[in-house]
């Protein structure tokens, strides 16, 4: 399947070898040439790469789309780091939100859903919610990194995504979590707040907590369930209840 006017799963994995060793600003600077206006950047608002991301696509070409998904479990910190985003670098986020609301949601798959099933609870309020962003869109630009998990070691610097039918770009995808903070630190981005109370991944309320110093930095997400990913970046339909999907 071609994936794009210009670019083949085989060309994007020789791009991506190419710019395996370039700088952020200089894979976002790629992204914005090929794909630009037709371009977006995802923020949680909750993690620090995100937050260097945003920085730098000011830079880079601050017209760039910056997106966000507000799942309605979002910590007052996460809006209030949005808000400084805004004033700081005058990008104006757009929210994608969950189709039903907190209450619907209960009333038709139980109270606590985080609880009794996050697969679905992510799929619902972050799944679908992004693809409704990536609607339209030719490339998407993550802040993913291989050293957060063991499911992204493998992460390139360019990627197709099946599911999306979009090319997704991971300008940090190189960087340490001591690379992220030392251009925070430099550059005096701003960040969640959180990450100075012991959460070093952030998200929504009920699924985040705080860890213990040397634990994996994504420790406090999901705690007791064997899982380590929201949806979000599995190429491929998340199963849900009763035979339903909500692909990602």
């Amino acid at each position: 399947m071609t994936q794009t006017k210009t670019h083949t799963p085989e060309s994007l994995e020789r791009i991506s070898a190419e710019l395996e060793e370039r700088t952020p600003q200089e894979i976002l600077r790629w992204a914005v040439d090929e794909f630009f206006p037709d371009l977006t950047l995802a923020c949680s608002f909750g993690g620090p790469s995100g937050m260097v991301l945003i920085a730098m696509i000011a830079e880079v070409e601050p017209r760039v789309e910056v997106f966000y998904l507000d799942t309605d479990f979002l910590f007052p910190e996460t809006h209030q780091t949005r808000d400084r985003v805004i004033e700081r670098y005058g990008i104006r986020p757009v929210a994608y939100t969950a189709q039903l609301t907190p209450e619907e949601q209960a009333v038709k798959y139980g109270d606590q859903l985080w609880l009794t099933n996050p697969d679905l609870c992510c799929g619902l309020r972050k799944v679908e919610p992004n693809r409704r962003a990536l609607a339209g869109k030719r490339a998407w630009i993550s802040g993913l990194r291989r050293d957060q998990a063991t499911t992204r070691r493998e992460t390139p610097v360019v990627q197709w995504v099946n599911q999306l039918e979009v090319v997704k770009v991971n300008p940090l995808v190189n960087w340490t979590e001591a690379d992220v903070w030392s251009y925070i630190v430099r550059h005096d981005v701003p960040y969640n707040p959180l990450h100075d109370q012991g959460y070093p991944s952030v998200s929504c309320t009920h699924c985040t907590k705080p860890v213990q110093p040397g634990d994996d930095l994504r420790a406090g997400r999901w705690q007791g369930f064997d899982k380590t990913e929201c949806g979000l970046h599995v190429d491929g339909p998340i199963p849900l209840v009763r035979g339903e999907e909500v692909t990602g």
